[in-house]
Order: structure tokens, then sequence, then C-alpha cells
């Protein structure tokens, strides 16, 4: 799939404007990282790295690249705390929004101008990039694993949206500051929805591309029985809190504004 470029000039004037950056966490993806960078570039030179803890030629590609900020990990923390180092590298930075990209090169770049439109219409919303899971070549566990989360998500939300599991997503980064994360690894993407809901901040979805390689060209760092294990354990927690104080809560406020 080749890369579309729409006005990338004008895009790169908006980035700065908006105070909005793109997030890439990478962990040992060197044979897609460099072409990720390259189609970023076209649309932004606002590019946050967060290197966690990989140990093949990732920093050699980086080096190659001196206008990138690039935060770094010693030893591998997981996809969560990755996250949350590159929001608070981004907003040390001078950035109040991050669009958060995948490095195995399954995202499109040229999606990237979606996101600032639908932040210019909303500031207090994160944004997921909704992709179409019926395509051919899904993985058969990535199907299951979404219709999983996005059944637990409305639960504990009573938001219903149609692809919880996506990473190509547009944060406000200072709403999250003042909120306190449990999650370490995949589990932190739907931990982060949830309790951005529970505040008051809009979920919404943009409709993106995505890209699945043949299964032998496929690189993932997702452990389906520990990762979905850790994802059932917070949904359960998740799951009890609703119960007791957030869905009445949403009664009460549902009945004021009636009032």
């Amino acid at each position: 799939m080749s890369e579309v470029l729409q006005d990338p000039g004008f895009f790169k004037t908006e980035f700065t404007r908006l105070k909005c950056c793109v997030l890439i966490p990478t962990f040992n993806n060197s044979s897609k990282l460099e072409q990720v960078i390259k189609n970023v570039f076209n649309y932004t030179n606002d590019i946050v790295i967060v290197n966690d803890g990989s140990t093949d030629s990732t920093e050699e590609i980086l080096s190659k690249y001196p206008q990138l900020k690039i935060a770094r990990h010693e030893k591998n923390a997981g996809k969560g705390v990755a996250l949350q180092t590159g929001f608070r590298f981004a907003l040390s930075n001078g950035y109040h929004y991050a669009i958060t990209l995948d490095s195995d090169g399954q995202h499109m770049a040229y999606d990237l101008p979606k996101f600032l439109k639908a932040l210019e219409k909303d500031k207090n919303t994160i944004f997921i990039g909704s992709r179409n899971m019926e395509q051919t070549n899904v993985p058969g566990k990535s199907s299951f694993g979404n219709k999983f989360s996005n059944f637990w998500f409305k639960v504990n939300t009573g938001v219903d949206v149609p692809d919880t599991q996506s990473g190509f997503r547009l944060y406000p980064l200072i709403p999250l500051q003042k909120m306190k994360f449990l999650t370490r690894k995949y589990e932190f993407e739907i931990e982060v929805l949830v309790r951005g809901s529970w505040a008051g901040m809009g979920i919404g979805c943009v409709p993106i591309d995505v890209y699945y390689p043949p299964k032998n060209e496929r690189i993932t760092h997702f452990r389906p029985f520990k990762d979905f294990t850790r994802i059932s354990i917070l949904n359960s927690v998740f799951v009890t809190m609703a119960i007791f104080y957030h869905i009445p809560l949403r009664f009460i406020r549902g009945l004021k504004k009636k009032a």
C-alpha cells in the first residue's frame, strides 16, 4: 500500500499550530521502523520516539534522524509504560496532543490528517483510529480480541465504539497527566480509554486503513494467553468499580440532565 500525500506542507504547519506530535513507541521493530519514520516525516517534523529497550538496530536507525525527539528505556518495560513515558516526554517538550502510531508498519501515515481534523472539532476527546476488521488477512485472534474488548468497554462506560484495540489514536495530554494508571503492558490501551471516559473525556473514532502482512511476515510482541489474562483481570476490576460507582453516577447525571 503506497503513501498518498495530502498537501504535507500544510499539515506540518498544522501539527505545530495545534501543539501536536506523533508518538511512536518501539521495541525491536528495526525492519519496519525506518520506513514508518520516513512516512511520518511527510506530514510532520514533530515526532517523539520511545525506544522501549530495543536490542536490535533501532538505535542505529534513530541516529540517522537528529530532528527526532527520543526518550529511552534501558530495559523493555511494556507498551503501556512506553506510552506513559512518551506522554510525559511530549508534555515536557511543549506538546498538548499526541497521535500514537505503531512502529510495525501496519498504520498508514496518510491517515494522520484525519486526526488533526477531528482535533479541530473537539479538543477533549480521545480519538481512536477505527480499522476495518472484516478485511482479508486480519488475524482471527485480533478480530476476537477486539470484539471482546469492545463489549467490556461498553459495559464499563456505556459508550459504544467499534475498535477499542487500535493503537492509532489521538490523546489530549493535559487531562491524562492528572490520572494514575495501574497497567504496564497492552492492557494500558483499554485502561486509558475507560479512565478517560469516566473522567468526562469524549471517546471518538476516525476511520483508518490498516495493513496486515502475510502471517510469516508479521511482527508482534502480543502474547495471547498472558495478555488476554491481564486484560480479563483488568475488566473484572473495572466492572466492579462500574457497578458500585460509575454506573450509579451515570444514572444520577442522566437524571440531572433531564431535570
